[in-house]
């Protein structure tokens, strides 16, 4: 091949953090379970020193996810995506403030909140959907940190992320994206020019809802050796079973979101004609405020929806309560499909309606997912 040709997204999954091909060497790394290495002398870069600090699994695994997401560095893996967003608003100093989206993911909320109240952190929730809005937010006073969701948690609202970025550089701002919903299939947010991209590893990523992990992405050495610093003192590292499980997860990455987005778009459109239905998020659908601008600049639309059913909260958990093949569970993007009533947690913004469902597609067949669905809906009367 070329090597001035780019590889697509796809292929990069295959074939990131793999050994060289060499005659008689293994295809897939393997996975290093131990604690200590060999060292003498003074330590330099990121040599293997002591398992808190670096281990060649993880090193695979960080390799491919700073290619996917073409960062000019390897991403850092951590011990779950809360470690991971812990460590980005590690970077907010004491008092400082930050821009975030109203609808996030509900312990992003939380944490800012439990930040506020032992660091002084001011937390700014803005409507990410709403540019200018965000924007002026941004400039109104000093901002450490723009905190940026696309499309948002529950809600779906798709932020404009070159302008938000360029806005919130020329403020002197710098930009973390939590993109674990639209996955570097769908969405690269350094491209964009963002600072530091975050990801629940769980989810997407891994895909088989049987590890939890987090990760971080920059094209920023000494933004890296920041957040690196911060996993090693604070100790929130992966295991090495979960990065080798992650890796492995990440190969078939294009082809479940490939699958479960089709399918989602299929389901979106059933679910909006259906006469048990109030309201449906997904930005497939062209009457969805966030259509124009997913078509624009996300490669997919992604396989989350949002379904509000007619009759409300009652209505809603009946839905959860009446399916067979979707799984009530409390996460998203693994091969399994599976749904959720979001304002069940006391901790979800009240801006949520309460009867809405968030529902994660997986890669089950289309026709059975939505048989299970138009059953439980028709049977709400």
């Amino acid at each position: 091949m070329n090597p001035s040709t780019p590889l697509s997204r796809a292929t990069l999954a295959v074939t990131a953090g793999r050994p060289t091909h060499e005659r008689g060497a293994a295809l897939s790394p393997p996975v290093v379970l131990s604690s200590t290495f060999v060292s003498s002398g003074v330590p330099t870069g990121d040599e293997p020193l002591y398992g808190r600090a670096a281990n060649p699994t993880w090193s695979d695994l960080e390799a491919a996810l700073g290619t996917l997401e073409d960062a000019a560095l390897p991403g850092l893996v951590l011990s779950s995506g809360m470690a991971a967003i812990d460590a980005a608003l590690s970077l907010v100093p004491p008092g400082g403030r930050v821009v975030l989206p109203r609808h996030a993911y509900q312990l992003t909320g939380v944490l800012a909140a439990d930040l506020a109240a032992r660091t002084g952190l001011r937390a700014v929730p803005v409507d990410v959907a709403d540019t200018e809005a965000t924007l002026a937010a941004v400039r109104a006073e000093p901002t450490d940190l723009l905190w940026l969701e696309s499309p948002t948690n529950p809600m779906l609202e798709v932020a404009d992320l070159p302008a938000l970025v360029a806005g919130a550089h020329e403020a002197g701002t710098p930009v973390a994206v939590d993109n674990t919903f639209a996955t570097p299939i769908a969405q690269r947010p350094l491209e964009h020019g963002a600072d530091l991209v975050v990801h629940s590893v769980t989810k997407y990523l891994a895909g088989h809802s049987d590890l939890v992990l987090g990760a971080l992405v920059t094209s920023d050495p000494d933004l890296r050796a920041r957040l690196h610093a911060h996993r090693t003192l604070h100790g929130a590292i992966a295991g090495p079973w979960e990065a080798w499980l992650a890796l492995r997860g990440l190969r078939t990455l294009a082809l479940r979101v490939e699958r479960s987005q089709a399918s989602a778009a299929v389901l979106a459109a059933r679910l909006a004609a259906h006469p048990s239905v109030v309201e449906v998020r997904h930005p497939s659908l062209p009457t969805d405020p966030g259509h124009e601008r997913a078509a624009r600049l996300l490669d997919g639309f992604g396989s989350v929806l949002g379904l509000r059913p007619r009759g409300g909260v009652a209505a809603a958990d009946a839905v959860v309560d009446a399916v067979r093949l979707w799984v009530p569970a409390t996460s998203l993007g693994g091969v399994e499909s599976m749904l959720e009533r979001r304002r069940r947690f006391a901790t979800e913004a009240e801006t949520v309606p309460e009867d809405l469902l968030r529902l994660s597609v997986g890669i089950e067949d289309v026709e059975d997912l939505w048989a299970d669905l138009a059953q439980a809906l028709d049977g709400l009367g």
